[in-house]
């Protein structure tokens, strides 16, 4: 089955990569436009996952684009890739951000092992 598909009890089931965790941590992007100087914003992350995240940002970026994270519970930074750009009017728009390969040291958190499935009924 893949993501989205409802399994025999009713439930919708999500074949992610690697579990997800609603979590605001404070954080900092730093993004670069066609040489200009860079610019900041911080912000939260809204869901955060071993291979990136979903953040609140106000920035103007575009997929595809490389930015600088920093998160400051831990002073860790790291490059990630926008993935996804949902707009919300008059805000913050969601922003998904992919790291090049899992970090979930990150996040500072324990994620679940690998071989973890939520109970479904």
């Amino acid at each position: 089955m893949s993501a989205g598909q409802v399994n025999p009890s009713g439930n919708t089931i999500d074949n992610r990569r690697t579990q997800r965790i609603l979590l605001r941590i404070p954080i900092q992007v730093r993004a670069q436009f066609d040489g200009d100087a860079p610019i900041s914003e911080d912000t939260t992350t809204l869901i955060v996952n071993a291979h990136g995240a979903s953040i609140a940002l106000a920035m103007k970026i575009r997929p595809g684009q490389k930015i600088i994270l920093r998160n400051w519970a831990t002073a860790k930074e790291h490059e990630c890739r926008v993935v996804h750009i949902l707009e919300k009017p008059g805000g913050k728009n969601e922003i998904g951000i992919s790291f090049p390969y899992p970090m979930p040291e990150f996040w500072n958190v324990g994620f679940p092992p690998p071989d973890w499935k939520p109970y479904l009924q």
